[in-house]
């Protein structure tokens, strides 16, 4: 889908235009729209009272198409209104209008607050719009759906370097949700890479797949031992998948993530029973969203940035070879790991990821290290729906938790800032002198106090960065963002879309 700008919405709204509907997102009550949709407006008014309660497609001869879709937001002067309501309308809208025969529609967004809170407004309702479209890879594949580029282009008002910055936003995000959304044998590991690789083709990002399992096996050793009882079917053996973007000019900024690839989370020995199992296929959500980032990064081409990312994909099966809590693994940065369940697997994976990172970001430009994972029930049942992020020292002193939040907040992709205490870091100390890090206890995150926040302590010091806090001479910021509550819309793991949180917000926060 091309997001077409405009300059013109009165000629573009006129039925001899090349769109064929117009999409009206907002308040249209105190706004300047163009006379002809005023007088649409003002007509359907007449004769049906809830134009301003509910979205609505009304046949409209006077206007591009002959169709007109009403979207109102409401009035939006609450202190906890934000301008995610700009997208859902515009979702709403957009698949009406689709349903109705509409390929090129016209969206218009009208009457947004002068709060800065809304000042992103157009933006968002576009990308609402765009992702209301996507449907699963496994469908469109087999033809079962409609192909979401029935929708062939997205008209606005705006200039090209806005629609170049949306369009390489919603590209991002579509591999995300294909990635991340995708069942379990489609994507399993080495499709899962495969999908990496032809998704970069042509593009400045380079790519390298570990496959060989004994490199994995002595540089990845945590991930190695999730993904031990995968060793016996060959289409689950697990990949690393290095991504890198190097922007033209001298590097200011390096930016480096650890993504969360768990293709299919049975919780391993520690098995998940009792249905919560389902939905597991979507355990590789932050590996997505970071390789739909590094996607996003791609096309926009941004100078003097350097953006690397270690993708840890694997799946956590059960069988006679799978690793058991109180088994002693030493990671990666050569800390003694002792599992206390082996359904706390992500941290595993990230932490030998992060711990080659490391070594990256000391020889970096200004780096800035991440992990992003849906690594916790507990940050779902904590905050709802929102992305949370924890750092380190240094990370908190350069404001990355901020910085998103902030621009989180202004694109529709809102974060929760959390706090890492002196109690997570002895909740994970090792209780023996056979191990320096416990993984974690043997209850769920979800019934366990600071369930979200104790992983990140964790994977501090079995990543090693606990050797470049604030006070060190080699300090590194790290934030630690979980996605388990924002990944997947609605909550619903095994049939929602998937959001490819926090994607918008990593752009707008880091990305010129």
């Amino acid at each position: 889908m091309e997001f077409r700008p405009i300059q013109d919405p009165e000629a573009a709204c006129e039925p001899t235009s090349d769109f064929d509907a117009v999409l009206v997102i907002g308040r249209w009550g105190e706004s300047r729209l163009p006379a002809t949709i005023q007088e649409a407006i003002e007509r359907i008014r007449r004769v049906h009272a809830a134009i301003n309660d509910r979205v609505g497609l009304h046949v409209a001869p006077e206007l591009a198409g002959g169709r007109l879709v009403l979207a109102p937001t409401g009035a939006l002067d609450h202190d906890y209104d934000d301008v995610r309501s700009f997208a859902e309308a515009a979702a709403e809208a957009t698949l009406l209008a689709r349903d109705a025969g509409s390929r090129r529609p016209l969206l218009l967004v009208t009457g947004v607050p002068s709060d800065p809170r809304f000042a992103q407004a157009r933006e968002v309702a576009l990308l609402g719009a765009a992702a209301a479209l996507w449907q699963p890879l496994e469908a469109r594949e087999r033809g079962l759906v409609p192909d979401p580029e029935c929708i062939t282009a997205l008209g606005f008002e705006g200039d090209p370097a806005l629609a170049q910055r949306l369009q390489a936003i919603e590209a991002g995000r579509r591999l995300a949700r294909d990635l991340g959304g995708t069942e379990p044998e489609r994507m399993a590991p080495p499709r899962f890479a495969d999908e990496c690789a032809r998704a970069f083709t042509g593009l400045p990002v380079t790519v390298e797949v570990i496959d060989d399992l004994d490199r994995i096996q002595k540089e990845y050793p945590l991930l190695f031992a999730v993904g031990r009882a995968s060793l016996a079917v060959e289409r689950h053996h697990p990949r690393v998948v290095r991504l890198e973007y190097v922007g033209d000019g001298p590097i200011e900024r390096t930016l480096l993530f650890a993504g969360k690839g768990v293709v299919y989370d049975t919780g391993g020995a520690d098995l998940k029973v009792g249905g919560h199992m389902a939905g597991m296929s979507r355990d590789k959500g932050g590996a997505a969203g970071v390789a739909g980032f590094l996607k996003t990064v791609a096309l926009l081409a941004p100078p003097k940035l350097r953006v690397i990312a270690e993708l840890g994909v694997v799946r956590n099966s059960i069988g006679a070879d799978s690793f058991v809590s109180d088994e002693i693994h030493t990671s990666h940065a050569g800390k003694r790991v002792r599992i206390g369940n082996t359904d706390a697997e992500g941290r595993l994976v990230l932490a030998d990821l992060l711990s080659h990172l490391r070594i990256d970001a000391l020889e970096s430009e200004n780096p800035a290290l991440m992990t992003v994972a849906t690594l916790t029930g507990h940050a779902s049942l904590a905050v709802g729906p929102y992305t949370i992020a924890i750092e380190n020292g240094p990370a908190e002193y350069a404001a990355i938790a901020r910085s998103l939040s902030a621009a989180g907040d202004l694109w529709g992709d809102p974060f929760a800032i959390s706090r890492s205490r002196r109690e997570d870091y002895d909740f994970v100390r090792g209780r023996t002198k056979a191990d320096d890090i416990l993984s974690c206890n043997n209850a769920p995150s979800s019934q366990t106090v600071r369930g979200h926040q104790f992983p990140m302590a964790f994977l501090v010091l079995a990543a090693g960065l606990d050797a470049h806090a604030k006070s060190s001479d080699h300090p590194l910021p790290f934030t630690h963002i979980d996605i388990a509550g924002s990944g997947c819309m609605a909550d619903d793991w095994q049939h929602g879309s998937p959001s490819a949180a926090p994607l918008v917000a990593l752009t707008a926060a880091f990305v010129e």
